[in-house]
């Protein structure tokens, strides 16, 4: 890792880089899949399957007996575990839940609002470096407490042309009812579009390399709603002298190890611990199994010395991190003043990857800066706010004269005469 000591506030942008390539290197890919699975349905998306997963199917579907045969090849101490982080997400997501709410702002006119289930969603795990089951939970659990009636789930094939059993038995748990052998942009081209065996959807959900990032936002120009940029994994520690530099080295791995794309940064006040965990760092990565990509991420990554925990703030609220680790004496300043940040995890004994797994937080969160606009996904992801009003003969009595003006004063005669002819008739 690079180490900077107190950057200059105008270098500031160059130094936040993150290790992506720019969209239009990817755009021209995207749009030429799209277009073809537009064209061509499934022929299309076995045609990238093929290409990408190095495997040709003639079913795309993932049967029932697939499904129990994954189940069997799980350990129970494996299942238990999933079910445990399984009910720790459920309590959490469940807990978002709000009531109807209703309010009078005049008299004679009530107005309330409700959420509803978005009916059909789609949901993308990665499956490529890591079968990423803990994704399934994220996903499907606020899915199905927030009502969807259909949850099409697509993941990328192995060589062998399956999807990893941990996958399956999670889906399954989890109510998924429908589960495609397919990754990339062709599985968000396929949930997009629909083909014969990929339902269409009404929003997309879950992380992914770069090109399913533009995949998904190209989504929403035909019509299909996103959860939120999300593409390759980052982390930013804040730490002082109280900081665990052995903790802080294996937070800053835990998230390098996700791909050669993925970015860690420390920021810290104390020149001691930015050399005490770099240090750790060159100890913990050789006894990784994905040691060649977890070196590429930290090769992308830095260490950053600053004077004061304000400048320390203001750079990170710069950075505006998907996941946020407080290790500092002063944890207060940071989250009371926090502004942009996926997820926050404080102390010295929060790893991220509690987040990640098993505490109950989401972990499908905006990168790349996005925290700046983004929540995570939760529960409201999957839900439409509908309001809804009730106007008695003596609220529109009362508004009605305020709705003729405004409708006059703009031009607009027709909703002023759906008024006036209501009025009359009052009279």
């Amino acid at each position: 890792m690079k180490t900077i000591i107190s950057p200059n506030r105008a270098d500031w942008s160059e130094l936040l880089k993150r290790p992506t390539q720019t969209v239009e290197n990817i755009e021209n890919t995207v749009n030429e899949i799209f277009n073809d699975v537009q064209r061509r349905g499934d022929k299309a998306i076995s045609k990238y399957t093929e290409l990408f997963d190095g495997v040709h199917l003639n079913v795309l579907t993932v049967t029932e007996e697939e499904i129990r045969n994954a189940s069997k090849q799980i350990s129970e101490e494996l299942k238990k575990a999933i079910q445990t982080a399984k009910g720790n997400i459920e309590t959490f997501h469940a807990a978002q839940k709000t009531d109807r709410l209703t309010v009078q702002t005049s008299i004679g006119i009530e107005c309330w609002q409700e959420k509803r289930p978005i009916q059909k969603v789609g949901l993308y795990i990665p499956g490529g470096t890591a079968p990423l089951f803990s994704t399934v939970l994220m996903l499907a659990v606020p899915a199905q407490i927030a009502g969807c009636k259909e949850i099409v789930l697509c993941s990328p094939p192995n060589k062998e042309g399956k999807i990893a059993n941990e996958i399956l038995y999670t889906a399954q748990l989890c109510g998924v009812t429908k589960i495609i052998k397919v990754g990339g942009i062709q599985a968000i081209a396929g949930l997009t579009f629909g083909t014969k065996a990929i339902p269409q959807v009404y929003k997309i959900f879950g992380p992914g390399n770069q090109y399913v990032t533009v995949a998904k936002q190209l989504a929403t120009k035909y019509g299909v709603a996103i959860d939120m940029p999300a593409g390759p994994s980052e982390l930013l520690v804040v730490g002082d002298d109280t900081a665990n530099a052995s903790y802080v080295a294996s937070d800053l791995l835990s998230q390098a190890e996700h791909g050669a794309d993925s970015q860690v940064i420390l920021v810290s006040t104390s020149k001691l611990l930015l050399d005490e965990v770099q240090s750790e760092i060159q100890k913990q990565i050789l006894n990784l199994p994905r040691l060649e990509m977890t070196q590429k991420a930290i090769d992308n990554s830095k260490l950053i010395f600053v004077e004061t925990d304000e400048i320390a703030l203001e750079i990170i609220n710069e950075y505006a991190p998907e996941h946020f680790i407080i290790c500092t004496k002063n944890e207060g300043f940071y989250v009371e003043n926090i502004e942009n940040a996926g997820s926050v995890f404080i102390g010295n004994y929060t790893p991220e990857s509690a987040g990640d797994y098993a505490s109950g937080t989401n972990h499908t969160l905006p990168t790349n800066g996005f925290s700046k606009a983004y929540s995570g996904v939760n529960l409201d992801s999957f839900t439409k706010s509908i309001t809804f009003q009730k106007i008695s003969k003596e609220g529109i009595k009362n508004i009605g004269n305020t709705i003729e003006l405004m409708a006059e004063a703009e031009g607009l005669q027709a909703h002023k005469n759906a008024v006036t002819l209501r009025l009359n008739d009052l009279k």
